[in-house]
């Protein structure tokens, strides 16, 4: 039964898709709870934004998206400290990320760059402190990496599973694993 259970697990994408997003939600809760004088509520929306539903290429996309946020916090941080986010600055920061995701060929992920980019910016219009800012930078690449190691990993694990069960591998992955 639990055998079952497992082979029909390791074969949905749904339920693959599930317990990513509820692991990553976990271990971004914990921290958040453990350092909550910080803002790792940021770290939380990362993971999830990292992490993939499409089960085809996963783990490509999750590099991708992990790219893009960089970027995109990145392009916050420059921004916010050149100056005061005010409608320039951020019309100049989401144009700025927009071309770097060009030059890396991240297109399709250039949403996820920009999310990351109001987040570094938009919130800290109250208190304007620096170290805000600089601490949403860490919270968005924190929860990036968590989201990517939670691919990669469960990747390794999942397509372990299915060889031992003769289910097809995950295409994506091997494309990428052969890289």
């Amino acid at each position: 039964m639990l055998e079952k259970l497992i082979k029909h697990s390791i074969g949905s994408d749904l339920a693959i898709y599930i317990f990513r997003c509820c692991l990553g939600f976990w271990i971004g809760y914990e921290l958040y709870i453990y350092f909550i004088e910080h803002q790792l509520y940021w770290a939380l929306l990362s993971i999830i934004l990292v992490i993939s539903p499409e089960a085809k290429d996963s783990k490509r996309l999750a590099i991708e998206r992990f790219k893009a946020n960089f970027i995109g916090s990145g392009m916050g941080l420059l921004c916010f400290l050149i100056g005061t986010p005010n409608f320039l600055i951020i019309i100049t920061g989401i144009i700025l990320s927009i071309v770097f995701c060009y030059v890396f060929k991240l297109m399709n992920v250039v949403r996820t760059a920009i999310v990351a980019l109001i987040i570094v910016l938009i919130y800290e219009r109250d208190n304007m402190s620096w170290m805000g800012a600089i601490e949403r930078f860490s919270g968005v690449a924190l929860g990036c990496l968590i989201g990517l190691a939670i691919t990669v990993i469960t990747s390794y694990g999942i397509n372990f599973l299915r060889k031992k069960w003769n289910l097809p591998e995950d295409e994506g992955f091997k494309n990428i694993k052969n890289e």
